[in-house]
């Protein structure tokens, strides 16, 4: 009988063992945040919190980067009550503390596209199923047009 080898590859440890390595930077980075949110309390300056999502889109690769900036422009310009806020390091804009949309680059959990979604915050229902997410590789100017109307649902 042949003897099974105790030895396994790291992609299996990966998805077996526990968390990848970027899943564990996302939870470091989340952890940051929270321990940073209460220092800030009801002196928290939004333009702060623009300011480090607008520093972290700019640390992106070049086509994720042009994504998230756009994606900013049209969040701001459509639901201008959000905040921009980081979640799990990601760009993030928020009512009343809450994440309604965020948008994940291809880059952040070596995808093969950038995502923007939307958490269970967002009032999109429409039916008994309805989108929550979308897979980015570029953004036209109607693919812009319908995230403009999808976020001003959300927060509608």
């Amino acid at each position: 009988m042949a003897e099974k080898s105790t030895r396994s590859t790291s992609a299996t440890d990966e998805t077996s063992e526990g968390f990848t390595a970027e899943e564990r930077a996302a939870m470091k980075e989340r952890a940051k945040e929270v321990k940073a949110a209460p220092r800030r309390g009801s002196r928290a300056n939004p333009a702060d919190a623009e300011s480090a999502v607008l520093a972290k889109i700019a640390e992106m690769p070049g086509p994720d980067r042009a994504l998230g900036e756009r994606l900013h422009a049209i969040v701001r310009a459509s639901a201008p009550s959000l905040s921009p806020k980081l979640w799990y390091g990601m760009p993030a804009y928020a009512r009343d503390g809450k994440v309604v949309c965020y948008f994940q680059s291809a880059d952040k959990f070596n995808a093969r596209y950038a995502t923007f979604g939307f958490n269970d915050t967002a009032n999109l229902d429409e039916g008994s199923m309805w989108p929550t997410s979308f897979a980015l590789t570029e953004l036209s100017d109607d693919d812009a047009a319908r995230i403009g109307a999808l976020v001003k649902k959300a927060v509608g």
